[in-house]
């Protein structure tokens, strides 16, 4: 059976855990926390550089969720998440890459001045919602009149930004003028997938706690 070892309130973790609902496998979720879990002989034996999530596949182990979910798609390709359109496949590309490598760092700074972590000055913060805004009028264009970011199939497109830019509201960032992402934002919380992975409060503030004692230690 799979193993997904993950934690709840991680976005890297949430994207696997997403697909491999929607592909509707088997599988075993393993969670841990940041006390230390994954610093274990153990899981370093998985992954060496001790990040989450990892999928354990019999005696195969993947790490890094984009390489997971490429992981999944291959072995397990139905249902398919997935275009095979050449112009498709690459928004599915560009929404992952701009999610992962523009979208989630720009929320670092917002994140950690909302969680209580540090203060950033105010140039920090305008440049961090002024790259966030143009990941959000990027996506809006993209969506166009859609149901997803691929017509009307769910893709990875969906999954890797869906379980990521909900964070923009949570930062102060209005929504309001974006009202493509807004109903789509609402399309897929109302899956099963979506629902039952959100995060609860209780598990934010367990991670916030925890977060703040390793930032106590280090100071």
């Amino acid at each position: 059976m799979l193993k997904l070892y993950h934690l709840p309130i991680s976005f890297n973790s949430r994207r696997v855990w997403v697909a491999l609902l929607e592909k509707g496998l088997e599988f075993e979720l393993i969670e841990l926390t940041l006390g230390g879990d994954q610093l274990t002989p153990e899981f370093l034996a998985l992954n060496p550089f001790h990040h989450i999530p990892v999928l354990v596949d019999e005696d195969f182990s993947v790490f890094e969720s984009l390489a997971i979910l490429d992981y999944l798609e291959a072995k397990y390709p139905n249902p398919s998440l997935l275009p095979t359109e050449p112009q498709d496949l690459a928004i599915v590309r560009m929404v992952e890459l701009v999610t992962v490598n523009e979208f989630l760092p720009a929320t670092t700074p917002l994140t950690r001045k909302a969680f209580g972590f540090g203060e950033i000055s105010d140039e920090q913060q305008q440049k961090s919602v002024d790259k966030i805004e143009t990941v959000l009028t990027l996506f809006e264009q993209w969506l166009g009149e859609s149901s997803y970011f691929i017509g009307e199939t769910l893709t990875l497109a969906d999954i890797v930004a869906g379980t990521a830019i909900p964070l923009a509201s949570m930062l102060g960032i209005s929504l309001d003028k974006y009202p493509r992402i807004t109903a789509w934002i609402q399309r897929l919380m109302s899956r099963e997938s979506w629902s039952s992975t959100e995060p609860q409060p209780e598990q934010i503030e367990e991670f916030k706690a925890t977060m703040k004692k390793m930032m106590a230690k280090q100071s």
